[in-house]
This record gives C-alpha cells, structure tokens and sequence, in this order.
C-alpha cells in the first residue's frame, strides 16, 4: 500500500545499516542497559521520555548540534542552518 520496499542487510555487517545501529545501540546503552521495567505500561512511559528528549530536547552532530524541534523550527523559517544549506 505505501510501497514500501523491504532491503535486508548482510548478517555482521552493521555498516551496511549505521543510522538504526546506532541508535539501537544508543538506546540500548542509555535506557534498556540501565532500567529495570515493572511493567509495560511504565516501559512504554520511559521510553517516551527518553524518545521525546532524543527527538526534541538532545543536540545532533548531523544537525549542526542543533536539536531536531530547532532544526525544524529553522525549515519551517526557511531559515536554513548553515550545517545543512545547499
């Protein structure tokens, strides 16, 4: 329906996938790694916490370390960053 294809990556070939690699590995080593769930009603709490400040609240390299609600504040200005002009 949204034609979507599907691309697998090679077993132990993690470079082949690097944006989702590291942030499960993000997600991994400063959530998963370090919280121990009661339930999943309060997993799904922490992770949005933790989802909301990775998406809106942390600095990004590949943002100019700006963080993802500047950025888009920026776009939706047409104010572009200097990091991603062009």
């Amino acid at each position: 329906e949204a034609n979507v294809g599907w691309h697998y990556i090679a077993p132990g070939k993690p470079q082949q996938n690097g944006f989702n690699e590291s942030f499960n590995g993000r997600l991994r080593d400063e959530l998963l790694n370090e919280t121990l769930f009661r339930s999943l009603p309060h997993a799904r709490i922490v992770l949005e916490s933790w989802r909301r400040d990775y998406n809106e609240a942390r600095p990004h390299s590949k943002l100019g370390w700006l963080t993802p609600k500047a950025y888009a504040e920026a776009l939706d200005r047409k104010d572009r960053p200097a990091c991603c002009a062009g």
